[in-house]
């Protein structure tokens, strides 16, 4: 099998744009503006009806990934709630307040989740050595890592991406996300072999807001899954090198 493409959506209209395009697997949040945050139980009930797997971010709030006892609870009961919808995993990830991966709050995590596969989000591009926290995931049991390599971008941190493979040395999947398009995507396949992708494929939304806006109800840089980018990233990524 080739490359796949994972497709980050927060709408059901994202969610149907993204399966139709070609997305062989969706990362389900809401709120990708703040970076993604839970989706509500309505889009994990329509997402349950995809063609592709569907993994759910488990996010309580937007900010840091330093998390206290009741977000703990949160985020035990949002895995209840995956679980139960039957999606096919889930996004998570916890930060100490040293920076490190929170073991403790991430193995409740892993433990309520009973079985269900879960990804480890860009929480490991805060930590002081994404590198290092590899082996922690691995330890952890995760079955997958979501990175930027430590930067704002994954072209950015493509050479850090290409280590934290090496060091996952087939235990763990590496996949390389944040700020990738159809132009851009070569350059982390030169660097980085054999993954998988994970994009937004997303551009501006273009219907009028003003009057949303005017009350407060709409903010500036919202936007929207687009097919003939979900499309343009699946080709580009079928002929890069690697």
């Amino acid at each position: 099998m080739g490359r796949r493409l994972e497709v980050c959506v927060d709408n059901a209209a994202g969610l149907k744009t993204a399966v139709s395009a070609g997305a062989d697997r969706i990362e389900l949040c809401s709120a990708l503006l703040l970076g993604g945050l839970t989706p509500s139980p309505g889009l994990m009930a329509i997402a349950a009806e995809a063609s592709v797997p569907v993994f759910a971010m488990v996010r309580p709030r937007p900010g840091n990934f330093v998390y206290g006892l009741d977000d703990l609870r949160q985020m035990v009961a949002d895995i209840e709630a995956i679980r139960a919808f039957g999606l096919a995993g889930m996004v998570i990830g916890a930060n100490a307040e040293d920076g490190t991966l929170d073991r403790f709050t991430l193995s409740r995590l892993i433990e309520a989740a009973d079985g269900l596969p879960a990804v480890l989000h860009r929480a490991i591009d805060l930590t002081p050595d994404p590198v290092a926290a590899v082996d922690v995931a691995v330890d952890l049991g995760f079955s997958r890592i979501l990175t930027s390599g430590g930067k704002p971008t994954a072209i950015e941190g493509r050479h850090t991406i290409a280590a934290m493979q090496a060091q996952a040395a087939g235990r763990i999947e590496i996949l390389p996300g944040s700020g990738l398009t159809p132009e851009n995507v070569y350059l982390l396949l030169e660097s980085v072999a054999d993954v998988d992708v994970h994009a937004s494929c997303s551009i501006p939304r273009l219907e009028p807001v003003e009057r949303a806006s005017a009350q407060s109800f709409d903010v500036p840089g919202c936007r929207q899954t687009d097919a003939d980018l979900v499309r343009a990233m699946k080709a580009q990524i079928a002929r890069s090198p690697g």
